[in-house]
């Protein structure tokens, strides 16, 4: 039997409940503290008294008090809040929500002032643009401009060697400890995700019975269930533009951008659009699928998630159109300032605060008599908004939750000041104020990055939100030094945020790894490693529960092991330098890894995407086994977009989408002794190359999605 039978051997097969095992074992770790309010969107019915509920971990759980369900009226002394409505006590630590309408209008005012121009809002372009910003240098985009034949011969290149470090005290290390022992495995709908029991948008959903597949804005249905799929319905979602999908039993939840909402206007010209849209669909009948709710922000999604029925947005509002003059010739720089800086001072909270649009739908009633279907209304109550430092950059950002199957009933808080990354665990919601410039934007459809960075000098600001169904409540905050790039660079595991970070003007050119532990409402830093690429760039970073493996990148891909057991003391174990870089790594199971990146092609020729399998037994000396080199000018999707790679556990087979000019390629890799066995199998043309999926079925089958077609894959080579 081989190493590698051996370790497929040691794995469970199928899926772990992983979700209800985690968050059965918190039950006991849940505390009790402050009173809460449900917010209602169109309907606020009268409140009755209520029973405290356990959450998960530090979350601080309310009750339901009774209340007049209407505007508020004088403070409540024993809330401390106005009226007599049950309160979410949303913000701990640091965060204090506005007193009022008032004193949070004048928080945007007058850090609105300081911001804007004679030309409007500051941009990069402004000599009164902030001079902290750190550029950072971005991840490549594209591989080289030769070309070559495509390669399957992984023979002929160096793998590289490991350098073992404190050899005196070395032991044996097991990269998996406990929840994250098992393989990284798709989630149950199919889609393969960074957090195991938070699911994540994509284009195509199953059940194992149903597809669902949205092409452009048409929602199709397959039966999956016979030998071949067989197209059931179809229906269109109007409104909407660049849109994904989230599964909650027969219900889907379509997100994207809202085509019908006004673009930005900037000095330079007409921008992306401004506002954010969920339709929802029901599929209780698949051949005759109904569209039960279509919602519009009129803000601009960075984050959705899916624990369970509950669905997360995070959104971005931006800065208000004020209808700002420019320097020309009725008026000089001097008096279009003036007059900009008079729009700032007569803007009202409802030119600050985002809105939510319940639309008819055929068919669709709320329930509610109150004439609100299609009309906007104000999204976040202002004493639901929390007023941030000052270092962050201004914005209005909201945190939204909501049933699948009522997406117009929203539990909503917000922040005053910019974030532009969000990281989920199983129940907690980190967001990221970083120093970069418009990286880390984790949007579906993105819809143009931040033209300022989000916060200023060259620390990360963290706040952590424990979540509960569709409730997120402010626990902690704190910073780091250095720069978050993405969601990625984040991981929580025991109570410990563990954050990898590049270089900024508060550090040394190189990377770190950081651990965070809550102490008290503070998230402090435990421990820190640095040193990690100096002069490099960091490329990737995959993390497990006493583990972190960390790819940089200049001109080799030295690949880091770094210990997390002590969290107070991170400990480099092993280096390994090998051509090219992983720009995307995913777990096979306790003993192997894969690399997706970029790298020398086959021959030296060039510059392409490249597979690499190694082999992380023993993490003193961490080595690649076999390294898949493809034609040089060819891009591995799965570094851009990790839902592109698929694992297929029982057939040993990594199934991942290769580009390489206007032509897609699924590369079917088979795992036999420790080598990457490649199949090209030619799949797609040009802009429909981003919408391939290879979707594992419950039964162990597997469908190819294409841009038209959506068939079952044989996963066999019949050449």
């Amino acid at each position: 039997m081989t190493d590698l039978e051996d370790l497929w051997d040691d794995l469970p097969v199928g899926k772990a409940p992983t979700h209800d095992i985690l968050r059965a074992g918190r039950l006991g770790q849940r505390r009790t503290g402050a009173d809460g309010r449900r917010h209602r969107f169109l309907v606020r019915p009268l409140l009755v008294a209520g029973v405290a509920t356990g959450v998960v971990g530090a979350f601080l759980a309310g009750s339901l008090v009774a209340g007049d369900g209407g505007g508020r009226g004088d403070l409540d002394a024993d809330l401390g809040r106005p009226g007599g409505e049950a309160t979410h006590v949303a913000f701990q630590a640091d965060l204090d929500p506005a007193e009022s309408c008032e004193d949070l209008l004048a928080t945007y005012v007058d850090r609105g002032l300081a911001r804007v121009t004679a030309w409007g809002w500051e941009d990069a372009y402004s000599p009164y643009w902030g001079r902290d910003l750190l550029l950072q240098t971005t991840a490549l985009d594209g591989a080289g401009q030769l070309s070559d034949d495509f390669a399957t011969d992984a023979g002929n290149w160096v793998t590289g060697t490991a350098s073992m470090l404190e050899r005196s005290n070395a032991r044996a290390y097991a990269p998996y400890s406990s929840a994250k022992t098992v393989r990284q495995q798709n989630s149950d709908t199919g889609t393969n995700v960074q957090e195991i029991g938070v699911d994540e948008p994509d284009l195509v959903k199953t059940d194992g019975t149903l597809l669902l597949r949205l092409r452009d804005d048409e929602l199709v249905v397959y039966d999956v269930t016979g030998r071949r799929t067989d197209r059931l319905s179809s229906i269109d979602l109007p409104g909407l533009e660049d849109g994904e999908i989230m599964l909650a039993g027969d219900t889907v939840v379509a997100v994207g951008i809202d085509e019908e909402a006004p673009r930005a206007r900037t000095a330079y010209g007409v921008g992306a659009r401004l506002g954010t849209r969920v339709v929802t669909v029901s599929v209780a009948d698949p051949e005759s699928p109904e569209i039960t709710d279509d919602v519009a922000y009129d803000a601009r999604l960075l984050s959705a998630r899916q624990h369970g029925d509950a669905i997360r947005l995070v959104l971005s509002s931006g800065l208000p159109d004020l209808g700002f003059l420019r320097p020309g010739k009725k008026q000089g720089r001097r008096a279009a300032l003036e007059k900009n800086r008079d729009l700032v001072e007569q803007s009202t909270i409802e030119d600050w605060l985002p809105t939510i649009t319940d639309s008819p739908v055929d068919g669709a009633d709320d329930g509610a008599d109150d004439g609100a279907d299609g009309e906007p209304e104000q999204l976040l109550d202002c004493t639901d908004v929390a007023i941030p430092s000052d270092e962050l950059s201004l914005d209005t950002v909201s945190v939204v939750g909501f049933e699948a199957t009522d997406p117009t009933e929203v539990e909503a808080i917000g922040l005053a000041g910019a974030t532009d990354i969000a990281y989920e665990s199983v129940d907690h919601l980190y967001l990221a104020a970083s120093p970069s410039w418009g990286r880390g934007l984790d949007c579906i459809g993105c819809i143009g990055t931040r033209i300022l960075p989000s916060v200023t000098g060259g620390s990360t600001y963290l706040f952590d939100f424990a979540v509960d169904g569709t409730r997120a409540t402010h626990v902690a905050s704190g910073e780091v030094e250095g720069a978050v790039a993405d969601r990625w660079s984040m991981d929580e595991a025991g109570g410990v945020l563990r954050v990898a970070v590049g270089p900024t003007s508060e550090t040394g050119n190189f990377n770190s790894v950081v651990t965070l532990a809550r102490d008290g409402q503070d998230l402090v830093e435990e421990g820190r490693l640095d040193e990690l690429g100096r002069n490099e760039d960091l490329k990737s970073v995959r993390w497990f529960d006493d583990l972190a493996i960390v790819v940089t990148f200049e001109q080799v891909d030295p690949l880091y092991a770094i210990d997390l057991t002590d969290v107070e003391k991170p400990r480099l174990i092993s280096k390994l330098k090998i051509p090219g870089f992983s720009s995307y790594l995913h777990p096979l199971g306790p003993k192997r890894l894969v690399g997706v990146g970029e790298g020398p092609s086959f021959g030296g020729r060039g510059w392409g995407a490249q597979v690499g399998l190694f082999n992380t037994a023993d993490l003193r000396k961490v080595h690649r086994m076999n390294v898949q080199h493809y034609a040089a000018n060819t891009e591995a999707l799965a570094g851009a977009d990790p839902r592109t790679f698929t694992f297929i556990h029982d057939h040993r087979t990594i199934l991942t989408v290769i580009r390489r000019g206007g032509v897609g390629y699924l590369s079917v890799l088979k795992i036999e002794d420790g080598e990457l066995l490649n199949r090209m199998v030619q799949v797609e043309y040009g802009d429909d190359i981003d919408e391939v999926r290879a979707v594992p079925m419950p039964d162990g089958r597997v469908v190819l999605v294409t841009g038209e077609d959506v068939e079952f894959f044989d996963l066999r080579d019949r050449s």
